[in-house]
């Protein structure tokens, strides 16, 4: 085996050694240096290695040097815990297949119209999905496991605290024929092992040791904003801390160039940099990064490799990076030479488990905050412009304005302080709207729960001692709980003490009311109209 690990480019489809290249790397990591050899040799394999080591490269080089292009079935399936990290882990194997022409990817996933996926399944070679849908598909005998030689469970742990160990379990037991397993995973926990032992066979561990992460200098916020606020939120960030230079970081190409565009109609010098502009454009978009003509770029991780730029006074993650490295990436373009910086990401939904998985990795702390406020902006933008102005009250031509001004002030009626007032208006504009918080929390979050015990899936705890705001939202609900349900007691005791005072009343007048009761129930059932179903309507011809 060590030859082998000497030597792994040898062993590999030269055209998969070609995309690799193509990808920007140059060396394996040491998961892939391990997993690669194991893998290509048939053996089931255990690596235990956290997010961000290069865990799709390990299993997708030896998966796609497997697959036979001429069969257009069902070969490999990747279970991931999350539709984002399904779609990511089927690019990446979209990139490292480039050149091995015949051989198709598709991810599935809950959420996406379940009809287009079935169309989409036809010749499929590797499915890349999360595991309810894969059930879904089975159920439907949409996906035929026959063929399958590969089955890879991608973050195995995540999968595990977001409960698909059933749908796990029962999609490892349907695969018929004899196959191989790749079990990744952060941890190891005992039903992690109790899995590895009932479906895999002399599996080869490999356990790679977390590379510390460190973010020195670098200030780190994020925002709870709604997806179609994020446009808004990043121009209000722009309009309040008014960085020289900024990076804004997306996820995708397609929003990389419509975030440039809606800075650009509000008046800003911004550019694009992602992988579909020609080497021209991108080295034009660097160019006037660096020279200070943009103060703005924005771009994907893959784009951004090549950005060495010392001056950067703030990096905004218009998306959360799946990768953490990406996030480890991103924030150190800013903070460099020994200066400060800053970094604020949008946080959609469920985006805040990756903020914990973040802090968690990188042993490190990003600070909610809310959006500066329209006011709050205002007034920064007015500080900024009687700054600015007021670097020029001893030039040479500051008599002659001030007759312009006088002039003015004479003709109109009006004092020095109104007139710069209206011209300090012209220059900051109106106040802008107030931009929503997202207010999504986790359903465990929004259930009720005594002592503070219960864990919420983003890794709080809802102790009062904390000093949280779920902990005092969390005392203050209960103690209302409390109080509506003393209310409730009292009030049934009081109900219970009237019952007992009229019981008599009751009894002495129900003789009579019975008595009418009784003839009512019987001349409605002569009717047959007591809890009668409704009547059907009477079709016509020709319906």
């Amino acid at each position: 085996m060590d030859d082998l690990l000497l030597n792994i480019e040898e062993l590999l489809d030269q055209r998969i050694v070609r995309a690799i290249k193509d990808m920007g790397f140059e060396k394996l990591s040491p998961i892939q240096e391990q997993a690669i050899p194991y893998l290509l040799e048939g053996e089931d394999i255990i690596g235990q290695a956290q997010t961000g080591t290069g865990k799709t490269a390990a299993f997708g080089i030896p998966l796609i040097q497997k697959i036979n292009p001429e069969s257009r079935k069902v070969q490999a399936i990747i279970l991931c815990p999350t539709r984002e990290l399904a779609i990511q882990a089927a690019e990446e194997l979209r990139k490292l297949a480039k050149y091995m022409h015949g051989i198709k990817i598709l991810p599935i996933y809950g959420g996406q119209e379940i009809g287009k996926q079935i169309s989409g399944l036809r010749g499929v070679q590797i499915i890349v999905g999360t595991p309810g849908r894969v059930m879904d598909h089975m159920r439907r005998h949409t996906i035929k496991l026959a063929d399958v030689s590969m089955v890879v469970l991608d973050e195995a742990d995540e999968m595990l605290n977001m409960g698909f160990r059933e749908d796990m379990e029962l999609i490892l037991g349907q695969i018929p024929g004899e196959h191989q397993t790749a079990l990744f995973s952060a941890t190891m926990p005992q039903p992690i092992l109790d899995i590895t032992n009932q479906f895999q066979k002399d599996a080869k561990l490999i356990k790679v040791a977390a590379k510390e992460l460190t973010i020195p200098l670098v200030s780190q916020k994020y925002y709870r904003v709604k997806s179609q606020d994020k446009d808004a939120a990043c121009i209000r960030l722009l309009e309040y801390y008014q960085p020289k230079l900024c990076l804004i970081f997306c996820n995708t190409k397609k929003k990389v160039d419509e975030v440039a565009e809606a800075l650009k109609q509000h008046g800003y010098q911004a550019e694009g940099l992602h992988g579909d502009m020609s080497q021209h454009q991108r080295d034009v978009a660097m160019n006037r990064f660096r020279n200070g003509s943009t103060s703005i770029l924005i771009a994907t991780d893959v784009a951004a490799r090549g950005i060495d730029v010392d001056d950067v006074e703030a990096v905004i993650n218009y998306d959360v990076p799946q990768d953490i490295e990406y996030y480890v990436h991103r924030i150190g373009r800013t903070g460099r030479a020994g200066r400060t910086g800053r970094s604020f990401t949008f946080v959609s939904g469920r985006e805040i488990f990756k903020i914990r998985e973040i802090e968690k990795a990188c042993r490190t702390t990003v600070e909610e905050k809310k959006l500066p406020g329209a006011a709050k902006v205002m007034k920064a933008k007015a500080d900024k412009y009687l700054n600015q102005a007021w670097l020029l009250h001893e030039h040479e031509d500051i008599e002659l304005m001030k007759n312009f001004l006088q002039r003015k002030m004479d003709a109109e009626g009006c004092d020095a302080l109104e007139l710069a007032a209206v011209m300090l208006k012209a220059q900051v504009g109106d106040k802008g709207e107030e931009i929503q918080v997202d207010d999504y929390r986790p359903k465990r979050q929004q259930e009720r729960t005594r002592g503070g015990s219960f864990n919420n899936r983003d890794g709080r705890r809802r102790d009062a001692g904390r000093g949280e705001s779920y902990g005092k939202r969390s005392d203050g609900r209960y103690a209302e709980g409390r109080r509506k349900r003393s209310e409730s007691r009292n009030d049934d005791s009081r109900r219970s003490q009237e019952d007992n005072r009229n019981a008599d009343s009751r009894r002495s007048r129900g003789d009579s009311r019975n008595a009418d009761t009784r003839r009512k129930n019987d001349n409605n059932n002569k009717r047959g109209i007591a809890f009668s179903l409704p009547k059907k309507k009477k079709q016509t011809k020709g319906e």
